[in-house]
């Protein structure tokens, strides 16, 4: 047999062969849709319990019993006062850190004056 003969034979049974194959790129594109999926997942939940705890460190002690001094003013945790800090440090005006922070201007003052 002449050698075009084979070659063309053997073109055409890999063609059959390629239709039943599974197609390996789109096993690969489904993989990384459901790794992206549960990345996205896991993302979202970690966003959410950083919420919660950013929602429980802002809140304000109820039933603690605190020295006289420190009833008229709200205490600030020192996560707070160390973020206030570092966002002046980053040049941030007072009533943008007041925003980011959920504190009054007077309380941002107060941690930057303490903090120097």
């Amino acid at each position: 047999m002449d050698y075009s003969i084979i070659i063309m034979v053997i073109g055409i049974i890999l063609i059959i062969v390629s239709f039943f194959v599974k197609d390996s790129v789109k096993k690969m594109e489904t993989e990384m849709e459901d790794l992206s999926f549960t990345l996205y997942q896991e993302t979202s939940a970690l966003k959410r319990r950083l919420k919660m705890v950013e929602e429980e460190l802002l809140m304000e002690p109820t039933n603690i019993a605190l020295p006289a001094k420190q009833k008229t003013k709200s205490v600030i945790h020192e996560i707070i006062k160390s973020q206030v800090l570092e966002l002046h440090k980053q040049g941030y005006s007072l009533p943008e850190i007041s925003k980011r922070s959920s504190l009054t201007v007077e309380e941002v003052k107060s941690v930057i004056g303490g903090g120097k």
